[in-house]
């Protein structure tokens, strides 16, 4: 059978494109930026990329129109200011270009909007879910509410509150209920709908077997940790006080945040279990979720994270405009060293950031991060996803990997934190020279003015860096 998958670079879309392979179907992935899109070589025979945006009508003629079921795993939460108004457009455009096409189902996979007084985030999903309901195919709308996995954002905001907070003054909802699902369940439910008749034209809450309030869920969480942990909550936390509650205690940027803080106010609950019924499913509860998300990350295989989703950034791009470093108007701190040996200077390279951190001045890096916070920027905080792996697109700290090749031996990264301008920094080995190379390129008068600001500190920095990954 042949699908179109929408989303294939997302947290869900990574980890549902493996698992259709493995069913003998061949996949159409629509991405923005086919740079970002790095499939496991054990599958690329069985998959077609299409570079498509959704949001740009001249691309849509990109997809081809023989195929029998589309998923539909877009969203645009806190990438914009205006997300409402772009997840719709780029619903109607999806509907209309599938329309054309040979297909007969389309699966959309939405959050539970079972209450009258709806979030921004969860009206404009429901939104969503009426634009494709008006198209000549079927539609099965599966609705999720928390989901729990490694990488995932509500997982990584859990695992941070707890793991970061002996004693919590914590706003009112958290005494919400919800009912949280496992990214296992998820992908089952997925799958499983796959032409089931009885799923056409309908819409199924999916969630697991347990109903708590996010206050047991963090405890939850503490106790599979074997963490003793103490939550008090208090009514006078305003939205806004809660969403930067949520945006300096965990990795969350502060868009996410508000709209999380948002929707956490809203029960999330399923209305009945007829899907489980239909498919013969089962899904798990709170606690293995949790334990089968450790174990992922125990065994370093988190397969995709939120942290590596553009919008965990401070905007939104292609990244594909900034690999051409800029030299006209820029600063620069250029170094070389000599190197020992290719392959050790490389694996540091590949392991830069995260928990490995930036070699040397550590404490410096961390001041900058702090800095970065303090103005809403991300900070250091969202880490990285794999220890030794990089790809294009990935998250590492406050940067954004535009370029990786690690037979060359070359990384590019661009600044996502606050500037007053733009930056790069970028690592490459030639003829056994390592060259690293920090550009700026700055807008205005503050933009200069920063530069030489901190121009002393790169003697530190950025001398202390080279020399640490050419011994």
């Amino acid at each position: 059978m042949k699908i179109l998958l929408t989303g294939a670079t997302g947290y869900i879309g990574k980890r549902l494109l493996p698992v259709l392979v493995n069913q003998g179907h061949t996949v159409i992935c629509c991405v923005r930026d086919v740079n970002r899109f790095h499939p496991p070589e054990s599958i690329k025979e069985h998959i077609i990329i299409v570079e498509v945006d959704f949001l740009k009508s001249t691309t849509l003629q990109n997809i081809p129109q023989d195929f029998d079921i589309a998923y539909y795993l877009m969203h645009s939460m806190s990438a914009t200011t205006n997300y409402q108004e772009l997840e719709q457009r780029a619903a109607i455009n999806f509907r209309k270009i599938v329309e054309k096409t040979t297909a007969e189902q389309v699966i959309y996979l939405s959050g539970i909007v079972n209450e009258k007084s709806l979030s921004k985030h969860l009206n404009s999903r429901k939104t969503v879910e009426k634009e494709l309901e008006k198209g000549t195919y079927h539609l099965t709308t599966l609705r999720a509410g928390i989901i729990i996995g490694s990488g995932s954002a509500s997982f990584e905001i859990i695992r941070d509150l707890v793991e970061k907070l002996p004693i919590m003054i914590t706003p009112i909802w958290l005494r919400t209920r919800c009912q949280p699902i496992g990214i296992r369940d998820v992908i089952n439910y997925l799958v499983a709908t796959i032409k089931k008749t009885a799923t056409y034209d309908k819409n199924f809450d999916i969630g697991g077997t347990d109903i708590l309030s996010y206050k047991e869920m963090l405890l939850g969480f503490a106790k599979a940790r074997g963490l003793k942990r103490s939550i008090f909550i208090v009514p006078v936390m305003t939205p806004k006080l809660s969403s930067y509650w949520l945006y300096f205690v965990t990795s969350t940027s502060y868009r996410l945040a508000t709209a999380l803080v948002s929707s956490m106010k809203i029960e999330v609950i399923c209305r009945d279990n007829a899907l489980t019924t239909i498919l013969g499913i089962t899904p798990a509860g709170y606690a293995v979720a949790l334990e089968r998300s450790f174990a992922k990350i125990e065994a370093n295989q988190i397969i995709s994270s939120w942290k590596d989703s553009l919008v965990s950034g401070r905007f939104n791009l292609n990244l594909s405009d900034f690999v051409k470093v800029p030299t006209y108007g820029c600063f620069t701190d250029k170094r070389k060293r000599k190197i020992r040996n290719f392959d050790q200077s490389v694996d540091k390279i590949w392991k830069i950031g995260g928990d490995t951190g930036w070699y040397y001045a550590t404490s410096l890096w961390k001041l900058r991060g702090f800095i970065d916070r303090c103005v809403g920027g991300v900070g250091l905080r969202r880490g990285r996803t794999q220890p030794d792996q990089v790809a294009m697109g990935d998250a590492i700290d406050f940067w954004r990997v535009l370029y990786a090749n690690k037979k060359e031996g070359r990384l590019l990264l661009f600044a996502e934190m606050k500037l007053p301008g733009e930056a790069w920094l970028e690592f490459k080995i030639e003829k056994g020279i390592l060259y690293q190379t920090a550009t700026f390129r700055p807008k205005g008068v503050l933009g200069r003015l920063y530069w030489y600001s901190v121009y002393p500190f790169h003697e530190i920095v950025f001398k202390g860096l080279i020399n640490q990954l050419t011994t």
